[in-house]
């Protein structure tokens, strides 16, 4: 399809004007000087109304769209305790008039004395918070999926006293979501056309999926030749990509397109994800400083930094050859540099 045409299905969904788009697209030139690679940045941490945007806005328009659409007065999702998404939810809920509920779960137990980063903002902006502590002998996935089940039973109970609610899936990752990455993988397409370079690479973070699916939608909508190179902060098995193909394919059917995803369009990589997720990796804190250093940039120790890292890795082993065109999407999240100390790790020991 043509970027136009992608355009005018776009314009037929619901949609909240929560960020400001085209975010920033340029060149780093003192690290394409230094790595030998001509690398651009595409500044997803621009995109929201406050200081504290990220990839999550673009998915937000069109889920609070459809929210609002639907008649919703709450507005229920879920993460850590430190998730960029559930603040982000947050903020566009109370632009919306919607109120915002949040299930989140302490990877990191927060101190309720000196709650820190998107913690705070969350309680600044005045959401009800439901912090889910770790039960003896439970796995972090139970974890999460009983913080689910407290949600949905709170829904419940508010569905049978009359009231309206709505639930966003954990980092936006569903059909409706992902469409915000239809949509911006076009809106970065057009940006690099208009250097007149041609691109080898798209390099970000991945972690629910929903930024990744919708991508590798776009890219395949418009036939283009960049690869994208999606580096794990959570560290998924193989059946991730299957589940990304799925969920790249409901937001097609969702958005009117034509397309089919599988498997194999994802280039995938989960081996820069450890110790694990929200636990620093000394690779992941050696890119923020570099990137900090060079360019005056922040990344975050949980996803920017980490796929930084693995991109660094890249190039360094001829993956991403020597003189490259090359993009990183900056999705946000250096809110997390003010975060717990565990988060951080040994990041200021250099």
């Amino acid at each position: 399809m043509e970027a136009a045409s992608i355009k005018r299905l776009l314009e037929q969904k619901s949609k909240a004007e929560l960020g400001f788009y085209p975010t920033p697209f340029y060149r780093l030139t003192n690290l394409s000087k230094k790595l030998g690679v001509n690398l651009f940045i595409k500044r997803e941490d621009f995109s929201g109304q406050s200081l504290f945007g990220g990839n999550k806005i673009r998915k937000l328009e069109y889920l609070i769209g459809d929210a609002k659409e639907k008649g919703a007065e709450y507005v229920f999702t879920f993460g850590a305790t430190q998730s960029n998404h559930a603040m982000q939810t947050v903020e566009a809920c109370r632009k919306e008039g919607l109120t915002p509920i949040l299930y989140l779960v302490a990877y990191v137990e927060p101190d309720e004395q000196d709650l820190r980063s998107n913690l705070l903002l969350d309680r600044i902006l005045g959401a009800e918070v439901h912090v889910i502590l770790k039960n003896p002998g439970e796995t972090e996935a139970e974890m999460s999926a009983r913080s689910v089940k407290l949600a949905r039973e709170h829904m419940d109970k508010l569905a049978k006293e009359g009231h309206n609610c709505y639930e966003i899936s954990m980092g936006g990752a569903s059909s409706i979501g992902s469409v915000g990455f239809i949509d911006g993988f076009v809106e970065l397409a057009e940006q690099a056309a208009d250097t007149g370079v041609e691109f080898d690479y798209l390099v970000h973070a991945t972690g629910s999926g929903g930024t990744m699916a919708g991508l590798v939608a776009g890219k395949k909508l418009l036939n283009h030749p960049i690869r994208i190179f999606s580096f794990d902060v959570i560290g998924h098995d193989s059946s991730y990509l299957d589940s990304s193909a799925k969920l790249g394919n409901e937001s097609l059917v969702w958005l009117g397109a034509k397309a089919c995803l599988t498997a194999e369009d994802f280039e995938h990589d989960n081996q820069y994800f450890l110790p694990g997720y929200e636990m620093p990796s000394e690779a992941g804190n050696d890119a923020i400083r570099l990137l900090a250093r060079e360019e005056g940039l922040f990344l975050d120790p949980v996803y920017s930094g980490k796929a930084f890292a693995g991109m660094l890795d890249y190039i360094e082993k001829g993956k991403i050859p020597q003189g490259s065109n090359v993009i990183f999407l900056h999705t946000g999240g250096a809110t997390a540099l003010f975060a717990e100390k565990e988060i951080l790790g040994n990041l200021l020991d250099k």
